[in-house]
């Protein structure tokens, strides 16, 4: 176990990180349509070109580009009207030299024809005979049979969160299953004596879970299974056991709870015990969540969380949410959404220390500022009126009113 000092919150992250295998969870085959929001598990390569024919990509007359050179308002090229190209079929005919045809957008280009006049850019003087009123070069307006995709080119890098564009393109190359990392179960124990369900009506020295309706949420947006393990006492003996059989039957266990200071608080302890190298860290440079533990027995990682509802949710977003992301093999380019805004008025900060600030969005004179909810991280209704969070780097001393920050979207 490391000193008992406060890493920063890069350090910490870092340490972990850096013991987490990456892709750590097995793979599994999956059809497309159960494939929304899962991580691919490796490369997928296109097995045919894409669209596989040359289309148009406006309404107009499939011709030979060359037939069209030199056509104006006042000298037309006059070409025969063939046939018309039906969507969805292939041209029963090819076009010789001066002929033309019909043919609408994504349409198949008949053999002979390199590219499309638009409609707006053509006479019908008969069923059968049109004037081209400007010319176009050789494969305008035209798609060709591998300009979406070529065979064998790259469609989705592993480590990709799979969004519904990526099924649709999956789909329309014809490939129906697709190798995904399997979905981390994630243990979730509550500690303390105070705790009871979220049912039960509350008497004095009690609290309704929180944590635990909050955790399981955030765990499945990030593609994991939330298992709850329920509530269990501050007694040394009941919280190892519990955290011993959520560990054989999870990929990573969340204990909220019995993580500060006091005689009560056995999780680094527990932690500790449950195998090697036990406790990586007791204490880490933030507010809210200071008290976190970060932990790793074998190849699954522990954490022991704060108990309060807010702290809660700062450390799993910038310290468990990392984690989980990297057993799954999801690619660095998984950015955290944010947006400008102003703040709307000055916020200390103690130098060394990462603050997270929740704030709410209000929109004045066309600008948009972030105005904070100053509240201690007990208080759950701060974060439910939030629509982010402002982070105070460690080296600042604070953020000035009107100044421009980041908002992290909740």
């Amino acid at each position: 176990m490391l000193d008992k000092q406060y890493l920063t919150l890069k350090n910490a992250l870092d340490l972990l990180l850096a013991k987490i295998p990456f892709k750590s969870l097995p793979s599994e085959e999956i059809p497309i349509e159960e494939a929304y929001f899962r991580i691919a598990a490796e490369d997928v390569f296109s097995p045919e070109n894409l669209p596989g024919f040359k289309r148009s990509t406006v309404d107009g007359f499939a011709v030979r580009a060359q037939d069209t050179f030199g056509a104006k308002d006042t000298m037309p090229a006059y070409l025969t009207v063939k046939g018309e190209i039906l969507m969805g079929a292939v041209p029963s005919f090819e076009l010789n030299p001066g002929e033309a045809a019909y043919i609408p957008t994504g349409g198949m280009l008949p053999k002979g024809a390199d590219a499309v006049v638009m409609v707006e850019h053509v006479n019908v003087v008969s069923s059968d005979l049109i004037e081209i009123l400007k010319p176009v070069g050789p494969l305008e307006n035209v798609i060709l049979e591998d300009e979406d995709i070529k065979k064998g080119e790259l469609v989705i890098s592993a480590g990709t969160k799979l969004k519904p564009h990526h099924i649709g393109g999956l789909a329309g190359l014809g490939i129906t299953k697709i190798k995904v990392t399997a979905k981390p179960k994630v243990g979730i124990i509550l500690t303390g004596d105070e705790i009871i369900p979220h049912h039960e009506k509350v008497s004095p020295g009690k609290v309704r879970d929180i944590n635990s309706f909050t955790l399981a949420g955030m765990i499945l947006e990030e593609g994991g299974i939330p298992v709850k393990f329920g509530i269990v006492k501050d007694d040394y003996q009941a919280i190892k056991e519990l955290v011993t059989k959520a560990y054989h039957q999870t990929d990573m266990v969340l204990i909220t709870g019995g993580t500060s200071a006091g005689t009560k608080d056995v999780t680094a302890q527990v932690i500790d015990e449950l195998g090697p190298p036990g406790v990586l860290f007791h204490g880490v440079s933030i507010k809210p969540g200071k008290p976190i533990i970060g932990g790793l027995c074998g190849n699954k990682p522990i954490f022991g969380l704060p108990g309060h509802p807010v702290a809660v949710y700062v450390c799993f977003s910038f310290l468990v949410k990392p984690v989980l992301q990297k057993m799954m093999g999801l690619a660095s380019k998984n950015y955290t959404p944010f947006i400008k805004a102003k703040m709307a008025k000055s916020i200390q900060s103690q130098a060394g220390r990462t603050d997270f600030i929740r704030v709410y969005l209000e929109e004045k004179d066309g600008k948009l500022y972030a105005v904070p909810l100053i509240s201690k991280s007990g208080l759950i209704m701060s974060l439910v009126k939030a629509d982010g969070i402002v982070i105070i780097s460690e080296d600042l001393l604070g953020i000035e009113k009107d100044e421009e920050v980041a908002v992290f979207l909740c």
